[in-house]
């Protein structure tokens, strides 16, 4: 697997509720309260609401020179865009929306989410390839980080 040093993956704040078997940092898990209070006081870099949840990547700290991942909507790379027109945007996608669906099932969804993310998600692909910089399509867990490493790699020494 390739590897880009200097990359940091943003942990997202939630509002909803953590999945079984889900590990305890890979949200940070929040009341509805503390998320709109963290909005008041200007703590997000982006922020959206998603099938009545609450999602947002807090601002980076500008003292590490690293560059950021960030695991973002379409709502949310709109916002990022918008701040910051050289940020690129790679649309990480599913193989096809059954294998969605089954990467769902098995991470302990509810069938009536699933079929209600799949059907947003294939809404916001179309208007998400109107805009991505790059597109990769994640069928190999490996291959997947390796073009987005290849992608980021590229950046850098442009």
């Amino acid at each position: 697997m390739t590897e880009v040093k200097d990359l940091s993956l943003s942990r997202s704040w939630t509002t909803r509720r953590r999945r079984r078997g889900e590990a305890n940092d890979s949200y940070y898990f929040v009341t509805r309260k503390q998320f709109e209070d963290a909005i008041a006081k200007g703590k997000f870099f982006e922020w959206a609401e998603f099938l009545g949840n609450l999602y947002g990547t807090p601002r980076p700290d500008p003292e590490l020179a690293t560059d950021l991942l960030l695991e973002i909507d379409i709502q949310g790379a709109k916002q990022v865009r918008e701040k910051d027109p050289s940020a690129a945007i790679i649309l990480l996608l599913a193989p096809s929306s059954q294998e969605q669906r089954q990467r769902m099932l098995s991470r302990g969804d509810q069938a009536d989410s699933i079929a209600e993310r799949v059907s947003v998600g294939e809404q916001e692909v179309s208007e998400a390839l109107k805009f991505a910089d790059y597109v990769v399509v994640n069928d190999d867990l490996d291959r997947a980080v390796s073009q987005i490493s290849s992608i980021i790699s590229s950046l850098r020494s442009a």
